[in-house]
């Protein structure tokens, strides 16, 4: 299955200037931990970063500099690993293991971001497929037991 399918199409993202305090706030108000770093251009917002509550805490306030002084781009892991829509979601974990991230921003063809991808939502595919699995050997099952009463 690939990646435009289970991605996430409501992102939490801000631009390269938001400042840190900001973003925590998004952070809060939306209930996540992660916010995909854009830069505006004329045919939508590009993907440049990525930053975590965890980045805020462990880069910034663990070395006492004032989030309010800081933009995300200054905290921002840059280049962060990217996903195409039509990336085929297992190659695509792959790529998050090797690089140990969690989530990933997705983008069209274009490279404008239209969702984001977490591990979970990988998750709940396979939890999904695994259900559609087993309806199948239950169904199996019953036909071969109609079967063999019938003769």
């Amino acid at each position: 299955m690939n990646v435009g399918k289970i991605c996430n199409r409501k992102v939490v993202s801000a631009d390269v200037e938001t400042s840190l305090t900001d973003a925590a706030k998004l952070m809060r108000q939306f209930h996540v931990g992660t916010i995909i770093v854009t830069r505006e251009e004329t045919g939508g917002a590009k993907p440049v970063g990525i930053i975590t509550d965890r980045d805020m805490v462990v880069e910034v306030l663990a070395e006492e500099i004032e989030p309010q002084r800081l933009a995300l781009e200054d905290a921002m892991t840059r280049q962060p690993l990217i996903a195409m829509e039509d990336d085929d979601s297992f190659e695509v974990l792959e790529r998050m293991r090797e690089k140990g991230v969690r989530r990933i921003p997705v983008v069209n063809g274009q490279g404008y971001l239209v969702g984001v991808l977490a591990s979970d939502d990988i998750l709940r595919m396979i939890f999904h497929e695994l259900g559609n699995l087993v309806s199948l050997v239950k169904k199996e099952y019953e036909a071969e037991q109609k079967l063999r009463k019938a003769v």
